[in-house]
């Protein structure tokens, strides 16, 4: 399927309209229920495009385009866009905010039994890092939408506006609280694993990493030896609330960091940050998750965009968050990187299924490794290792039916529906009994996000086309899961159209997935503005056409005499600006320049033809 990123935006907003917008009120929650994670993802299907993208701002009533104010039409004229806007914020704000002022995370009808019984009220009330990451990537938009909105509202008279400016710094007030906990939950629930060789997680480590059956301690002496730089740089400068039993310079223990579930057990307190997160003991095992790491890193890119930093959005007390997540989001991009392509001969990551230090095995585990793989080439605009990289993305496609077919009784349809199941270590706590679960249906929208930011790599065109099958490849695939019919018409997810009738979940929209969905949409704009390839074979032909044209084109003007305005001297004209064309867009658009240098020498063998026809 072909993706139009501009025109397929505004359909899910028409869609996003028509299924929660009804009467002039607005309908929370989806076929999961309302909670913390699931009205954020709502929420940010309007304001990540619109934060994200200069064609899709409503900041400035009188800016927005005409295609996105007809998208939002429901919402009233434009002047009303930006007053709704902010009362969903508040509505938001208000739902997720305790009685004593602290923001609200918990996963809600997100979390699952073993047994499928009813949550209680204190397992419903558990905090994940999804709803830290989410309400993060929520808050950084809602302050880019209200500060810009703020100077419209300022410079009008108008009564409403006058209302919506003292409305406006609360608003801002309480998505800075929120934004303030969600980063401290990010920094509490990241964690240092150390386990020994001979332990149960320290073999699974080995196993993965040991891909040439080497003796066990060889392999823990290279892996040190590659991860030295990020031990030293974990044992010096990750100070905040990371606990002090953790010892990470030590060799000769195994080595691995991310993010667990949520607040890990072992957290110290945050003194500075107020409130509930900051100091509340947390649950989790203290070991990183594959799914929980990714979502926080996508969280804390957010976070850390130029946008962000020009603005000047954040506190002194955010800024010093900021800074502690960063050094986090380093440090586990540079560790998954470096561990997915250890050794000298296969990868680790070619290994298919990745299997985690629990023992766990996932084609999911795999994909989430490439992901991260592939986050850390576009943060470093590296083509390193990248069509390697995508040859692992081929195999999981085929593996995952993305482009190949699901066959009756596919073990790969778990991946797509209900997904891939995570147990919660340490919830049994608040549980009593076994741990919840979490289901995790993004084997497709993750493979189609990362396709799409690899295709913004100056990588060649071979590299760039394999890619670009495999996002349309996603994209056909998740064409096939609209809601074709109900209120929720044109959102996602329907995967029994795909699975069968086995799969047919509740009624209505996931927003799990159609966040996603949206979210690959804003990344394919900004990948579709990036300039196209340019071969160097390409602009080496662009250049000898070129070169040969420019001396025909010299030869034909000794054959004009003096400032004789013929039709051959505008014929001359038009060619010398062909070719200055083509000079200008060769190393960008080379084969632009190719083009305009062959349509010259047709044009100028014209002129030779013409002559030598008038000379016989």
């Amino acid at each position: 399927m072909r993706i139009r990123p501009r025109q397929q935006l505004l359909d899910l907003w028409q869609a996003v309209l028509a299924s929660c917008y009804r009467d002039g009120k607005w309908v929370w929650g989806g076929r999961d229920g309302a909670n913390s994670i699931s009205d954020a993802e709502q929420l940010l299907c309007l304001l990540y495009p619109a934060t994200e993208l200069d064609a899709f701002a409503l900041d400035q009533p009188n800016d927005i385009a005409a295609d996105a104010r007809a998208a939002l039409e429901p919402f009233g004229e434009e002047t009303r866009i930006g007053g709704v806007l902010v009362g969903l914020l508040e509505d938001y704000l208000s739902r997720y905010t305790g009685p004593e002022g602290d923001p609200l995370f918990a996963a809600g009808s997100y979390l699952h039994t073993d047994d499928d019984r009813p949550l209680t009220a204190e397992q419903l009330e558990l905090e994940v890092v999804d709803s830290y990451s989410m309400s993060l990537s929520l808050c950084i938009a809602a302050l880019r939408f209200l500060r810009g909105f703020q100077r419209f509202v300022g410079g009008e008279v108008r009564r409403e506006a006058r209302q919506l400016s003292e409305r406006i710094p609360l608003v801002i007030d309480a998505v800075g609280n929120r934004l303030t906990a969600a980063m401290a939950g990010l920094v509490r629930s990241f964690v240092i694993h150390t386990p020994e060789p001979k332990s149960d997680a320290g073999q699974a480590i080995l196993h993965v990493l040991n891909q040439g059956h080497a003796p066990a301690d060889e392999v823990i002496q290279r892996l040190s030896a590659r991860l030295e730089r990020l031990r030293v740089q974990a044992a010096n400068e990750v100070r905040l609330s990371q606990t002090t039993e953790v010892d990470v310079a030590d060799d000769e223990r195994l080595f691995e960091c991310g993010w667990g579930w949520g607040i890990v057990r072992t957290a110290e307190p945050i003194e500075f940050v107020p409130g509930r997160v900051g100091r509340a003991a947390g649950h989790a095992e203290p070991r990183p998750y594959l799914y929980f790491t990714a979502v926080a890193l996508d969280g804390i890119i957010d976070l850390s965009s130029q946008r962000i930093r020009e603005l000047d959005l954040l506190t002194d007390e955010q800024r010093k968050l900021a800074d502690a997540l960063q050094l986090r989001f380093e440090l586990a991009r540079n560790y998954w990187s470096t561990v997915a392509r250890f050794g000298g001969g296969r990868w680790p990551l070619e290994d298919i299924p990745w299997r985690t230090s629990d023992g766990e095995e996932s084609d999911y585990f795999s994909l989430t490794v490439t992901a991260i793989l592939i986050q850390d080439l576009v943060y470093r605009d590296s083509t390193e290792d990248l069509a390697r990289t995508v040859a692992v993305f081929d195999q999981l496609a085929r593996r995952g039916r993305i482009t190949s077919r699901l066959t009756t009784d596919d073990a790969a349809a778990v991946l797509h529906y209900p997904g891939v199941r995570l147990g919660l270590s340490g919830s049994e706590d608040v549980s009593g009994g076994s741990p919840l679960r979490w289901y995790v249906p993004d084997f497709v929208t993750l493979m189609l996000k990362r396709c799409l930011q690899a295709a913004r790599l100056r990588t060649d065109v071979d590299t760039r086309d394999r890619l670009t099958a495999l996002a349309e490849a996603a994209m056909d695939h998740l064409d096939r899961r609209v809601l074709r019919e109900g209120p929720a018409a044109g959102l996602w997810d329907d995967p029994a159209a795909l699975l069968g009738p086995s799969a047919a979940p509740a009624p209505g929209p996931s927003w799990f997935v159609t966040e996603r969905i949206m979210e690959c949409l804003v990344i394919a704009f900004d990948t579709f503005r990036e300039p196209p390839l340019a071969p160097p074979s390409m602009v080496d032909r662009a250049i000898d056409l070129m070169s040969e044209a420019e001396h025909l084109l010299n030869q034909e003007e000794l054959e004009i005499e003096g400032d004789d305005l013929t039709p051959k001297q505008a014929a001359v004209n038009r060619i010398r600006q062909a070719l200055d064309r083509a000079r200008s867009v060769l190393r960008e658009r080379p084969g632009t320049a190719y083009s305009l240098a062959t349509q010259a020498l047709i044009q100028l063998d014209e002129l030779a033809y013409a002559r030598q026809d008038a000379t016989r």
